[in-house]
């Protein structure tokens, strides 16, 4: 069986950076699993799976444009300390759920500065070139259910 549309995939993954550097790996644990065609993954990766088959090994550099996006100066905004009320120790790296441009998504701490705070709504990995080690470890069909919601479900099924 090959990867494509409405399939469930299993793989095992590391992820590095232009500099070499692992910023994500699935080895010693449970594989990532997707339902192929949903979104589910970034699509660079995504379309580099296609016709994949149990067993396959690969190395792929996804472009920015096909991964978390190209870094936004546009993303990146100074609030002030008021709009983080109800949070007394505020710090960089903190991160926050919130409606950025494009929707809800999370927000870093990037600068504090007295009481102005400089945000950075993008993925921290934006702007970034990203190198994927895979190893494709299963492929099923997925169920009715899993298509109509557009993810896999665990064991057992799923319950919204």
């Amino acid at each position: 069986m090959q990867i494509a549309n409405d399939k469930a995939v299993s793989f095992h993954y590391t992820l590095t950076n232009a500099a070499g550097e692992v910023l994500d790996s699935s080895a010693g644990g449970e594989a990532l699993v997707y339902l192929h065609g949903s979104g589910n993954i970034i699509s660079g990766l995504e379309a580099a799976l296609v016709g994949k088959k149990v067993g396959d090994t690969f190395k792929v550099t996804i472009e920015p444009k096909d991964a978390y996006g190209e870094h936004q100066d546009d993303m990146i905004q100074v609030l002030e300390r008021k709009m983080f009320e109800g949070i007394d120790e505020l710090e960089v790296g903190m991160q926050f759920h919130a409606d950025v441009s494009h929707g809800p998504g999370i927000v870093t701490i990037i600068e504090i500065n007295g009481d102005e705070i400089t945000i950075d709504g993008n993925h921290p990995l934006a702007g970034e070139a990203l190198t994927f080690d895979v190893e494709v470890t299963e492929i099923r069909d997925a169920s009715p259910e899993e298509i109509a919601h557009g993810h896999i479900h665990g064991a057992g099924g799923h319950h919204h």
